[in-house]
């Protein structure tokens, strides 16, 4: 991805989207105290990183939250893998990172934002998302493409 890292401060937390400052390993670390993301491989997740806007907070080096943004940065984007620290919940942290997402420059010009969400989606009402609206259907393949 050719986006150009931004940051934001809020007291002692900061937030980067500069893939050379996240820290892989604490990452998947983190990644590993949520069932959705409890399998995810280095590999898997390098290439994640690479290819999303990453949203890491950090206090002082410590990683306490991260979402991706998977995006063309043209016309969509879908809001995924947003999770903080257990020890740091009900801090304000994910309603800080989502209102970072929510500005970021790349973001301002599209059409739309997704996400799907089974354990906070009165988060995300407080910015503005609503359930899919007309007759779309939600609809995925899961496993992997290549078996097929």
């Amino acid at each position: 991805m050719n986006d150009l890292p931004q940051e934001w401060r809020r007291g002692s937390l900061h937030i980067t989207t500069d893939r050379s400052r996240i820290d892989l390993d604490a990452m998947l670390a983190l990644m590993h105290t949520v069932p959705w993301a409890a399998s995810m491989t280095r590999e898997v997740l390098s290439r994640a990183v690479e290819e999303s806007i990453v949203f890491a907070v950090y206090d002082g080096v410590e990683l306490v939250g991260l979402t991706r943004v998977v995006t063309d940065r043209a016309t969509y984007a879908y809001l995924t893998d947003v999770i903080v620290a257990q020890g740091r919940r009900k801090e304000g942290i994910g309603r800080w990172m989502i209102g970072c997402v929510l500005e970021h420059r790349d973001l301002q010009s599209l059409r739309r934002i997704t996400l799907l969400t089974a354990e906070a989606p009165w988060l995300y009402e407080k910015f503005g998302f609503t359930p899919g609206a007309g007759q779309s259907a939600y609809m995925e393949i899961k496993g992997h493409l290549g078996k097929r």
